[in-house]
């Protein structure tokens, strides 16, 4: 997005009404412009906890996101605001901010599972934004990510995989950051003082014990630990007296605590440093239109009674911009073409290796816009789309060495048909004063250059519509003989076996070379393919290994507290990510 079309305030993304969630087409008419990597910043947290407060301060502003000033929730659905990033050049910040959770007004809290789940599916930083300290009561308030794995599907067939779901969830699910808002204890444990990092760490801790009250306090520890690996904790003072807290947007920053301000600001700056860049599983990096097709392709899924899927949302984004791929490849391929031919060419071989280099680049071309191309069905598309403009260039030369070669005929040898109108061999001696003045027009359409690979075959049918008027005018003759005569006719019939003979020799000629080409096209689709596919391969390579690295600091964590069983369920995670690592990758063409 251009530096002078940012939003000047903030609209609604996705609204929540009375019976579903509405994408608000105008917000993503924003999201197509913006060409950019989104960087993607989500807040949740209940009601009235002053969440927009913080999403105005990373967008820059005092006031802009609605903050509110009573005890009703004020925010409905989820909110985007589109701004340049402060920190990173030819970045977009997309702050979204969500209605608060568990409003007392709403008798469904079916939309705030929703609201949650998509915070989580579209944001590269997902903020969880609460009142007080991290106890059971605050733990209980985030049901909702102990219900991740009933909202959300990693893959369409995830029994097919070999993985669990909640492994391919950690790869890409965001950063998770627990604000703590009107923080008042001292950060300390055991006489000695922690960070709000070490303070979440340890609210994290298991209890031991398999009865119900145990499970219900480990459960969502286990699920913060499981689908959120990596974590970060702020803290905040109360901002200011009581009498302020309804008008945090219009108050003067001296009037705020000064431990307010300076947590803020430590939290913003975290934000605008570590918040990664938006992307999905193969280390595809999302844009604005990229994020415009996953709330299309989420809200949808939710509206239909399905559960969002990450692996159907890459695959529907794939077909849209595969399509696209194929399309701008096949542009280049015509635009360098019409560019750089200078028709006609003189023979098909020229015509062939001219275009070679071009078509090389628009397959390149299609590789580096492309992804997830499943069975390689654009990939084969625009295969038989380059085939067929080949095809159209190669008639294209033809016709216009035709259409030079016809010109050229009519202005060399109309005046010899003009003096066989008028009679002029139309005598004794005629016939070969016709072939003479022919075999020196021949001569001289012969000499003229640019006339293209079609200049014999057009010589050779002009020829052949005039033989009527050579035999005529041999039979007419009554200086030759008849025994002459029979002579000249055999010579004429040899004359056109033998170019009978070269036409079908270069007809095999223009054969075999297609073949060639075709091959050799083939083979450059082959060798990109082969490459992309390596480069993927690499890519989940990465990934994998990111998420191993994760579930193995996971496990020697359940190991030192003691817990065995979870300890071995997550081994059992890391085997199967192993050996889906090793499993073998997609056929060529």
């Amino acid at each position: 997005m251009a530096s002078d079309i940012h939003m000047l305030e903030p609209m609604c993304l996705i609204e929540n009404t009375e019976e579903q969630l509405v994408v608000n087409q105008e917000a993503l008419g924003y999201l197509s412009v913006i060409k950019q990597p989104v960087v993607v910043v989500a807040i949740v947290g209940l009601y009235r906890t002053g969440k927009s407060y913080l999403m105005n301060k990373l967008a820059g502003k005092k006031s802009g996101f609605s903050l509110g000033s009573t005890v009703q929730s004020h925010t409905k659905g989820i909110w985007m605001w589109c701004v340049p990033h402060p920190q990173k050049p030819e970045h977009t910040l997309v702050l979204l901010d969500t209605e608060g959770l568990e409003d007392i007004e709403k008798g469904d809290n079916q939309n705030d599972c929703w609201i949650f789940a998509l915070a989580v599916l579209l944001s590269s930083t997902f903020i969880y934004n609460s009142i007080g300290t991290i106890n059971q009561q605050a733990m209980d308030q985030l049901h909702y990510v102990t219900e991740l794995t009933d909202l959300i599907k990693s893959k369409s067939s995830p029994e097919q995989s070999g993985v669990d779901d909640s492994a391919s969830f950690v790869g890409f699910f965001p950063i998770f950051v627990w604000a703590l808002r009107d923080f008042s204890l001292e950060l300390e444990a055991n006489g000695k003082p922690i960070t709000a990092d070490e303070y979440l760490e340890h609210s994290l801790t298991l209890k031991k014990g398999s009865d119900k009250k145990s499970k219900s306090f480990n459960e969502p520890r286990l699920c913060i630990r499981k689908f959120f690996p990596k974590r970060k904790c702020f803290v905040f003072d109360r901002p200011a007296q009581r009498k302020y807290l309804s008008k945090l947007e219009t108050i003067p920053e001296e009037d705020l605590s000064e431990e307010f301000v300076e947590q803020v600001r430590e939290f913003t700056s975290y934000i605008f440093s570590s918040a990664n860049v938006k992307t999905l599983s193969g280390g595809i990096v999302v844009n604005g239109p990229r994020l415009q097709n996953l709330v299309l392709t989420y809200v949808n899924a939710i509206r239909s009674g399905e559960l969002p899927c990450m692996e159907n949302a890459v695959l529907t984004l794939a077909q849209i911009e595969n399509s696209a791929a194929v399309q701008k490849a096949i542009e280049h391929y015509e635009e360098q073409v019409n560019h750089k031919a200078q028709l006609p060419t003189e023979t098909l071989q020229e015509l062939l290796d001219l275009q070679r280099p071009i078509e090389s680049e628009a397959i390149e071309i299609f590789m580096k816009n492309s992804f997830k191309d499943v069975d390689q069905k654009f990939q084969k598309e625009l295969g038989a789309l380059l085939d067929a403009k080949r095809e159209a260039f190669i008639k294209k030369n033809m016709d216009v060495s035709s259409a030079r070669c016809s010109d050229l005929l009519e202005a060399i040898f109309g005046p010899l048909e003009k003096e066989v109108k008028q009679g002029t061999f139309s005598k004794p001696g005629g016939y070969y004063l016709f072939l003479q003045k022919k075999q020196e027009l021949e001569k001289k359409y012969n000499q003229i250059p640019g006339k293209g690979l079609q200049a014999e075959n057009m010589l050779k049918k002009y020829f052949d519509s005039k033989d009527d008027v050579a035999e005529t005018l041999l039979k007419a003759d009554q200086s030759l003989t008849e025994a002459a005569k029979k002579i000249e006719v055999e010579r004429i019939k040899a004359v056109a076996a033998e170019a009978a003979n070269r036409d079908l020799e270069e007809r095999q000629k223009k054969y075999e070379l297609m073949m060639q080409q075709k091959e050799e096209s083939y083979q450059e689709h082959v060798k990109q393919l082969t490459m992309k596919m390596q480069q993927e391969r690499e890519q989940l390579i990465i990934e994998q290994d990111k998420i191993i690295s994760l579930k193995l600091q996971e496990q020697e964590q359940l190991l030192k507290e003691g817990f065995l069983n979870e300890s071995r369920r997550l081994h059992q995670e890391i085997e199967g990510l192993r050996s889906y690592e090793s499993s073998p990758g997609c056929t060529i063409l």
